[in-house]
């Protein structure tokens, strides 16, 4: 982290500054090692290890010194960066505001009065004055700049600026950036840290644009405004022709095979780094400050996580998609759909910890988010009730396996073939060819009759003879039905059919038989019944067996007659 901050703070590198406001070397001092720390053991240390650390990255910048799109910063940077107390920052927007306080800090200390050194009290002075029962800080004589020990923490026992100073440093460099600096200050620092750009843009190109373009507005140079639409509306351009891409290539992947539908994952992957690589852009080649910086890290920084979700959904989505290209498991049956539910809910359960984890980045607590999140959730809850509903019927519905895809079912006035099982729906054809899509929490709680399961088809008919039948012929009867069935065709042995003289129909002596088909194939056994049919009418017609016709009775009325006359009548 202090090297990502000592880079943000070396704006440029290879560009010249020359062009610039003139800079003005401070006093020299020894260079800082590059394993050396920083001395922040007291006041009196912690203001020099500033000071000098602050004075060096100057002199480097001046001397037009690389440090920068590769190389390493310079020790003094991060020296600089450490005698700062920002552990109460964010640490998504740590960089920025570090940054801008370094700079405004050394402008306000470049100008106003700072005690002699030997006035400033050093290690042994602070445990005096601590036994003494005084505070553990030091302020800056008529200002609010305050170094202080720090008590907890893993910067526990080290003199900082405080927390407050680093928080409120932009509104004394504004109550001070009237005076005039001192001898051998860094003068024109800040001026050159707004407005030059990275070591990708030629800083003569800056130069030779309007005069009022380099000009400030809210802590930035207007440039750099016009630079940061550019950018993000190319980043979004971007990330929109490549998410589009990538659902298109992979709908038709997707059918081709699963190794060709998960390289279409690098479409989404590619999307996921460009706001990094916006954020870099913005951060260290139009070296943006102040609360414009803040704001970009904080949208870009969000974009990502917003991609990293897709990535990892989708990532899921295509394991899920290995698993169902099983030829066990059918594509569109209730196991697929148990699957891709089980991987959905584990990529929502990922989305959350990344948003938990990325809110703690931007400085929300734990408490406040989990809070949030169920707040949220009880609000969705609420608004989504029937669509939950369906969800908890759709796990039903894949718990207890009632019917699958290709299956034919009866639902309610609903009879066809279940076609698809949704997470909110089953699809049946119907046998009019017509879709009927019925709410899966309909589906659990209704009965459903499973015609697709059916191991045979049983066929149970009646044939009507008179009344005048002599017993031989309905005998005859029998023993001909009888034959015809004996070993019929898709008979078990488990299931023999069966005939028997069952009524005295009101008008007819009623025959039944029953028979049983395997396997459960319609037409088949629709075949089968036609030519049985064909066969009892033949045989019937050549032993002299008549079929009983239907008839009806009616009663006739005369006005004026008590005797009522009954004719049969036959249809």
């Amino acid at each position: 982290m202090a090297i990502a901050i000592a880079a943000l703070l070396c704006v440029c590198s290879a560009t010249a500054l020359g062009q610039g406001a003139p800079l003005r070397r401070p006093t020299a001092t020894a260079p800082v090692g590059p394993l050396q720390m920083a001395d922040t053991s007291s006041p009196r240390a912690t203001l020099k290890s500033f000071n000098d650390a602050c004075n060096e990255l100057y002199a480097i910048i001046k001397s037009n010194q690389k440090f920068r799109g590769g190389s390493q910063p310079p020790p003094a940077a991060i020296q600089a960066f450490r005698c700062l107390d920002i552990s109460h920052i964010p640490p998504a927007v740590v960089d920025g505001v570090a940054s801008d306080t370094l700079v405004e800090l050394k402008e306000v200390l470049d100008r106003i009065e700072i005690p002699p050194e030997k006035e400033i009290p050093d290690a042994q002075e602070m445990e005096e004055l601590i036994e003494a029962g005084e505070s553990a800080s030091w302020r800056i004589p008529k200002t609010d700049i305050t170094i202080a020990l720090v008590t907890e923490g893993p910067r526990a026992g080290e003199y900082l600026f405080t927390q407050s100073t680093v928080d409120h440093t932009s509104q004394y460099y504004q109550r001070v950036k009237h005076i005039s600096y001192k001898p051998d200050a860094a003068e024109g620092f800040r001026d050159w840290y707004l407005s030059e750009p990275g070591w990708m843009i030629p800083t003569t190109w800056i130069h030779a644009l309007p005069e009022w373009t380099r000009k400030q507005w809210m802590g930035t140079a207007i440039w750099k405004w016009f630079g940061v639409v550019v950018v993000i509306c190319l980043g979004i351009a971007f990330m929109a022709l490549i998410y589009q891409m990538g659902r298109r290539r992979a709908r038709i992947m997707k059918r081709i095979g699963v190794f060709r539908y998960w390289l279409t994952l690098a479409f989404p992957f590619t999307a996921m780094l460009t706001p990094l690589a916006v954020k870099w852009f913005i951060e260290n080649q139009l070296a943006v400050t102040g609360d414009l910086r803040s704001t970009m890290t904080v949208i870009l920084d969000m974009s990502f996580l917003i991609a990293v979700i897709i990535v990892v959904v989708g990532a899921l989505n295509r394991i899920a998609e290995v698993f169902i290209s099983s030829p066990k498991i059918h594509p569109r049956g209730i196991d697929a759909q148990l699957i891709r539910l089980g991987f959905r809910v584990t990529g929502i359960a990922v989305a959350v910890i990344i948003i938990i984890e990325g809110g703690q980045q931007f400085g929300i607590p734990l408490t406040t988010l989990i809070a949030g999140a169920g707040v949220g959730g009880l609000a969705m809850a609420l608004a989504a009730q029937d669509t939950l509903k369906n969800v908890f019927g759709s796990i039903m519905i894949i718990l207890d396996k009632p019917y699958r895809v290709g299956e034919r079912v009866v639902v309610k006035d609903f009879d066809g073939v279940v076609e698809e099982i949704g997470l909110r729906s089953t699809k049946i054809r119907l046998l009019t060819g017509h879709v009927a899509a019925v709410p899966n929490e309909e589906m659990a709680r209704t009965h459903i009759e499973n015609i697709g399961r059916r191991p045979y088809i049983r066929r149970l008919s009646d044939i009507a003879i008179p009344y005048d039948t002599p017993q031989e012929k309905v005998e005859r009867a029998l023993e001909i039905v009888r034959e015809l069935l004996k070993d019929h065709e898709g008979m078990r042995e488990e299931f023999p059919p069966r005939v028997f003289f069952t009524e005295f129909n009101r008008d007819s002596l009623n025959l039944r038989f029953i028979y049983w088909y395997h396997p459960p194939e319609y037409w088949q056994f629709l075949a089968f019944g036609e030519r049985l049919n064909l066969q009892i009418m033949k045989a019937f017609e050549d032993d002299g067996i008549q079929f009983a016709l239907p008839s009806n009775r009616m009663f006739l009325a005369k006005e004026e007659a008590e005797e009522t006359e009954e004719k049969p009548f036959q249809a």
